[in-house]
């Protein structure tokens, strides 16, 4: 599954336009390096985003066929750290 597809079906980020955009300014990174927005995702890989009071990083768990429904989109990753900075 593409990256900025995951990232707006798993409700990491709302719209697929705003995931696209955010791979593109280099906010969002994949196991340590930046993404493109086509990049193929795995089960096992961390997606790390950084906006400018946030910073969230989580593992992907499972990568869904389909659509999911608004209460099992957070089955669909685990989040190792979600840090607020000023």
């Amino acid at each position: 599954m593409r990256l900025d597809l995951f990232l707006k079906t798993s409700r990491l980020i709302r719209k697929r336009t705003f995931a696209k955009k955010a791979c593109d300014a280099g906010l969002v990174k994949v196991d340590g390096q930046n993404a493109k927005p086509a990049r193929e995702i795995r089960e096992g890989q961390t997606i790390s985003i950084q906006t400018p009071t946030r910073l969230l990083e989580v593992k992907v768990v499972r990568i869904p066929k389909g659509n999911v429904p608004k209460g099992d989109a957070v089955s669909l990753y685990q989040i190792i750290r979600d840090e607020y900075q000023r």
